[in-house]
């Protein structure tokens, strides 16, 4: 039987600037691609939330919650799990070994790296899950994909050591994420060369995609044409942010401890959303994870009105209405860009008829604090939305400092991944958590 690709292949395509269709000829249902198809993405934000504003009250109700707000449209695919703790010690301070434990669960090793008034460290000890579960999905042909996973960031500065990085390939091997569309959409289509060079990916199609539209269902049409829309908007934006110069970083100010953040920061991040779910809807990756910023990071969000230093402002005592204030409404705003992405897993049908991408991609969203002024590892704000959450959703409050290493586990075991321990082994030998 004729597979997709060598349908696509045949018909002008590589395989991957065009997502999986099911009514190409010569394709049973049996062998559509997405039968049984897990995804999942671990999106990060830092310096821990707001307590009083994250948490909903008793009935789980994510409305009455302000930070939580924005994701109320998906109450019943939504998990908000409270007592989760990362009880990882070691070297390090608790930013340091909060990120970069955050999804290896691993110690930091000894290191020269030197943070707060803790004793200094290095990079994590162990792989990440990601990347666990990137390695166990591209062993098997049936759920390898190109790329295995993504690694996608919105205004990561350019510096590299333990506060800058959660996903790591093994021991001593940080993973840095891409920050830049241009470097996203050159890696997904290796197409772009430079601003100034930059050539349509759509016009290199030609004739051909009238061949292929023939031969597609409705649904399929529906969404190709979906597909093909996003990545023409992507060229429009970016071609139009060229000209201004709009998406070069600005250089740092004298002070270090102060980091400027682009004001077209959150254009940068729905293009970064937009490029991970198309190439996630082209089976180019079932693994990605979305990192907002870094730890300690001082970006000043002034698309909020906010011109003081993210870190800064999470230092300030709680009865600092007015830091109080701006750090509600700064997690809030990462709260709508989860929701962004997940509106578009769920506006994106699944191939088959099978659903939504939603429905089979598990959105993780984690911190590497409970909270900033407290430096507390404890109460981490965990909040998983479709996929494993679909079949999960609520409010709960597991025991209070369960290890995280058990949730890392449980969301390997939901992608078929059945390990026994992962990370430092005594952190997680009761097993994978369950919550409902």
């Amino acid at each position: 039987m004729t597979s997709r690709r060598q349908v696509l292949r045949r018909l002008g395509f590589s395989g991957a600037s065009l997502p999986f269709l099911s009514s190409l000829p010569s394709l049973g249902a049996a062998d559509h691609p997405s039968a049984g198809r897990k995804r999942i993405i671990f999106m990060f934000s830092p310096n821990g939330t707001v307590p009083a504003k994250f948490w909903p009250g008793p009935d789980g109700a994510l409305a009455q919650s302000p930070i939580l707000a924005p994701l109320a449209p998906f109450q019943k695919e939504t998990a908000v799990l409270k007592g989760i703790s990362n009880r990882v010690g070691g070297d390090g301070d608790r930013h340091m070994r909060g990120m970069s434990c955050l999804l290896t669960g691993a110690r930091l090793h000894p290191g020269n790296i030197q943070g707060g008034s803790d004793s200094p460290a290095g990079w994590a000890s162990g792989i990440s899950i990601d990347q666990e579960i990137k390695n166990f999905l591209q062993k098997n042909e049936a759920t390898r994909t190109r790329f295995g996973s993504l690694e996608v960031g919105v205004a990561v500065p350019d510096r590299a050591d333990p506060w800058t990085r959660m996903s790591y390939a093994g021991s001593n091997q940080p993973l840095a994420p891409l920050d830049d569309p241009y470097q996203m959409l050159d890696k997904l289509y290796g197409q772009s060369k430079d601003r100034e060079t930059y050539s349509s990916i759509l016009d290199s199609l030609g004739s051909d995609l009238k061949q292929v539209a023939g031969k597609l269902s409705a649904e399929d049409r529906a969404l190709l044409d979906q597909h093909l829309s996003l990545v023409r908007d992507l060229e429009k934006e970016m071609a139009e942010a060229g000209k201004t110069d709009t998406l070069i970083h600005p250089e740092p100010e004298l002070d270090p401890n102060i980091e400027l953040v682009n004001d077209n920061t959150p254009q940068l991040a729905r293009m970064q959303m937009d490029l991970l779910v198309n190439a996630m809807a082209n089976d180019m990756a079932r693994v990605g994870t979305l990192q907002f910023m870094r730890s300690v990071g001082q970006a000043r969000m002034r698309w909020l009105d906010i011109d003081e230093g993210h870190h800064s402002l999470s230092h300030e005592p709680d009865n600092n209405e007015d830091a109080q204030a701006k750090l509600e409404k700064i997690n809030t705003w990462f709260a709508e860009q989860l929701a962004y992405l997940a509106k578009r897993l769920r506006d994106t049908p699944e191939a088959g008829g099978r659903g939504t991408m939603l429905d089979h991609t598990t959105i993780v969203w984690v911190n590497e604090l409970g909270k900033g002024n407290s430096h507390t590892l404890d109460d981490l704000p965990i909040v998983i939305v479709g996929g494993l959450a679909s079949e999960k959703p609520g409010y709960f409050e597991v025991p209070r400092q369960t290890p995280h290493n058990r949730l890392l586990m449980s969301l390997a075991h939901h992608m078929g991944h059945q390990i026994q321990t992962f990370g430092e082994k005594k952190w997680s030998v009761d097993g994978p958590l369950s919550w409902a």
